[in-house]
């Protein structure tokens, strides 16, 4: 009589079903003892006839498959966007709630994880607690220039950036230069072509903008100082000219921020032959980014924002 405690759980399967299939016992008999009911012992039998040993080693019982799992449809569509247009969970998700698709935006991030679409490098973010005041359309607008990165014929050009802080509604215009001319310039066509009335405009201390530090300040007549172009035209126009302090461009934050979509989703994507071309090209942009989704906006495109606000 054997009394040694079986190891493993395929040594106590051959201790029932050895004796069966040598012809030792009735497997009827043996039933009537074996705690796992006669169905078991059948197909434990069966299973050592067909395979041998390897047949009664135990499987898991772990689903394939998960009654909850997302579609493989929805996964697809999912990559095949986040490859398109590089967005993040965000803003694939407000995408694919148009289309009828319900996700969740962590479940999205985990797909394109594991796909292996993240990013390699992320800096880490400084968390700032800013007080965030309720604006409207033209309560407050940034300008910014950004360097178009390469050279077109040999030509440097720039682009003049103004972006509206309520509705990040945008407007883009490149110029060949950076000089009060093209900043006077530009803030007119602004003020023209703005679906609102642009009561304020913040801008940092560059040259085109502002002699506050170098000119204003400096004035020999302290009751009539040399005032900047732009500000005059802004004084023209009734509007307010806000200045950001030295050196602190998160000030500036939403144009910023919008420069760093325009490098990653513009600028390193196309490829210009002439300024002709490059004007061609930043208008549809241009239009583009006004009807794209926004996480600061929940979701609503710029001009949505706009139509809201003029209701």
């Amino acid at each position: 009589m054997c009394t040694k405690i079986p190891e493993s759980p395929l040594e106590e399967r051959l201790r029932w079903v050895l004796p069966i299939v040598n012809k030792e016992v009735r497997l009827k008999d043996v039933a009537i003892l074996f705690p796992g009911g006669k169905r078991t012992l059948e197909r434990w039998v069966s299973s050592y006839k067909k395979h041998g040993e390897q047949g009664l080693v135990p499987r898991s019982t772990r689903p394939r498959s998960n009654p909850n799992e997302t579609p493989i449809r929805i996964k697809e569509r999912i990559i095949e966007m986040r490859n398109e247009e590089k967005l993040c969970s965000k803003k694939l998700n407000y995408k694919l709630l148009k289309e009828g698709i319900y996700v969740s935006d962590s479940l999205i991030g985990k797909l394109i994880k594991k796909e292996g679409l993240t990013r390699k490098y992320r800096a880490r973010k400084l968390k700032y607690k800013y007080i965030k005041v309720p604006l409207s359309c033209g309560d407050l607008v940034e300008i910014d220039i950004k360097y178009v990165p390469d050279s077109i014929n040999g030509l440097k050009y720039y682009q003049f950036t103004a972006i509206d802080c309520a509705s990040r509604w945008r407007y883009l215009k490149v110029y060949n230069g950076m000089g009060n001319d093209c900043s006077i310039h530009f803030l007119e066509e602004v003020l023209r072509i703005a679906p609102f009335r642009i009561r304020a405009v913040k801008t940092d201390n560059g040259a085109c903008f502002t002699n506050y530090y170098v000119g204003y300040r400096k004035s020999t007549d302290t009751s009539n100082p040399r005032l900047h172009g732009f500000d005059i035209a802004c004084m023209r126009n009734r509007v307010i000219h806000y200045l950001i302090d030295p050196g602190k461009p998160a000030q500036n934050g939403k144009v910023e921020r919008s420069h760093r979509t325009d490098q990653e989703m513009f600028y390193d994507r196309n490829r210009f032959k002439d300024i002709r071309d490059l004007e061609k090209k930043i208008r549809i942009w241009n239009e583009r980014y006004n009807d794209l989704e926004h996480c600061g906006l929940k979701g609503k495109t710029p001009n949505e924002m706009v139509v809201l606000s003029g209701k």
